[in-house]
């Protein structure tokens, strides 16, 4: 085999990006997004036929948004739901159309898999330092004099957004832990394929005495993976985005794309500024994480080539 595949049965957490749902440059209806689902869950479905077991996890942006717009344009006639509860509504609505594409897609190749969602709780720490500085834009875009009459009346923070007008803007603090990985857990030791953490899942705090509450935020997915995958002892964490490769100097004459790195590399890279907060930096972080836990090796590819860099092709690998 190439050198760099995946050899054997291994358990895989697979976290696709928010282009295995909405494809670039569309418009983001329910048709498109079922087609791109369905486009997705072929290729996850060949993982499952080579007897890999499989949780997929997923972004949910824009889906998340819309949903929050969608409130805020209804608000005069329907109460508006918080960020988590449209969070949910996001984990629900995009588990159901993966849900039903992989069932689909398995039954014609006649595999007999239960494919189920679960909705999922993801603890953050209240006192994180997020909650102090909210960075992550979210719903529709304000003029000035919008923003700060719904930044008094509802204790938002907002900001402007690079000349578009101006936005609210929410904490994104890091995963702590997974509330419903036993149940995740159980499920894929029967052979079932699990979708969750959508969206990074629902930041939830815990009280005194151990109650959850939902917290006005958004999670990493990329992060909220690698806690899943430490937590169910994956081997394998494959993150699936918009690039073939991560590269050194991204978008400039002299860029590298990476084949292969190691954990120090990848922290060394990381420490140059090589990868950017707001893109592949959260990635690397979750990989190195996953990895420092035990974990075998992470990929990083596009969907489409999912199926090639199984094979050590066409991706960045990152190991111990």
């Amino acid at each position: 085999m190439t050198t760099g595949s995946i050899e054997g049965t291994k358990t895989m957490v697979i976290a696709l990006g928010g282009n295995s749902i909405i494809p670039l440059g569309k418009s983001g209806t329910i048709e498109e997004q079922i087609e791109m689902t369905h486009t997705t869950m072929v290729r996850i479905a060949a993982l499952i036929e080579a007897g890999h077991l499989i949780v997929v996890t997923h972004g949910n942006g824009p889906v998340v948004g819309n949903i929050f717009i969608r409130s805020e344009m209804a608000k005069h006639r329907i109460p508006p739901m918080p960020l988590d509860v449209c969070g949910a509504d996001s984990e629900g609505g995009i588990g159901y159309m993966m849900q039903q594409a992989l069932q689909n897609r398995l039954r014609a190749m006649g595999i007999d898999k239960d494919v189920f969602t679960i909705i999922t709780q993801v603890v953050v720490d209240a006192n994180d330092p997020a909650f102090e500085n909210p960075t992550k834009p979210i719903g529709p875009f304000y003029k000035q004099e919008e923003a700060d009459a719904v930044a008094r009346e509802k204790g938002w923070t907002v900001v402007e957004d690079a000349g578009r007008g101006y936005r609210r803007v929410v904490p994104s603090p890091r995963p702590v832990a997974i509330v419903e990985y036993r149940a995740i857990e159980r499920a894929i030791d029967t052979g079932a394929i699990v979708i969750a953490v959508g969206g990074g899942g629902i930041p939830v705090v815990e009280r005194e005495g151990g109650d959850l509450r939902g917290v006005e935020a958004v999670i990493d997915k990329d992060r909220a993976s690698s806690v899943l995958a430490m937590q169910l002892k994956a081997e394998i964490l494959i993150i699936l985005t918009e690039v073939e490769k991560v590269a050194l100097n991204f978008g400039k004459p002299d860029q590298k794309d990476l084949d292969l790195m190691t954990v120090k590399e990848a922290g060394s890279y990381l420490e140059e500024g090589q990868f950017p907060p707001g893109s592949m930096g959260p990635k690397i972080e979750a990989a190195i994480e996953f990895l420092e836990a035990g974990g075998e090796q992470v990929v990083i590819t596009k969907p489409e080539l999912l199926s090639e860099a199984l094979s050590g092709r066409r991706c960045t690998r990152i190991v111990p």
